[in-house]
């Protein structure tokens, strides 16, 4: 189904060069003039297209693992009486304010998660089948396409 909002610039009438998406553009313009800039509230879209959420879950498991390495040393610095008792209290400071990042990102991840599910299936897609990544590419080529189709029918209405 989102697959076909791109299919509106390949789409041409039979006794013109105008595209589906070209008279969209002209029928918003007459009619819903305000719609025409709809891209400025989508300003983050093009970096949300390039966000790989494989390679944030592997990044969160990264930095879930260097905690939890962080951690053991802390455990095992405790032990080492005065040698490492300003070590200890350094890493306990860290610790503890890393614990909190660390929460408040996987809070985040979780969001992002929820959030390109959600996109999914708005748009009447399988998260699974269509994930996040094609999601905000495909909306991404939509608005440069829609763009850029009405400048062109603002160039031809000035000429």
């Amino acid at each position: 189904m989102l697959d076909s909002l791109l299919e509106f610039a390949d789409t041409r009438a039979s006794n013109s060069e105008m595209t589906l998406m070209h008279y969209l553009c002209k029928v918003l313009a007459s009619k819903s003039p305000e719609l025409l800039d709809f891209h400025v509230d989508l300003v983050s879209l093009e970096s949300a297209s390039k966000i790989q959420l494989k390679y944030l879950a592997n990044e969160m498991q990264a930095i879930s693992k260097g905690l939890e390495r962080v951690e053991q040393e802390l455990v095992a610095s405790a032990n080492d009486g005065p040698l490492s008792e300003v070590f200890h209290n350094i890493s306990k400071v860290f610790m503890d304010s890393a614990e909190l990042e660390v929460r408040h990102l996987i809070n985040l991840y979780s969001q992002v998660g929820r959030n390109a599910d959600a996109l999914s299936l708005y748009f009447g897609e399988d998260p699974s089948r269509y994930p996040f990544e094609q999601v905000t590419q495909t909306l991404f080529n939509f608005v440069r396409l829609f763009r850029k189709a009405h400048e062109e029918n603002f160039k031809q209405a000035e000429q």
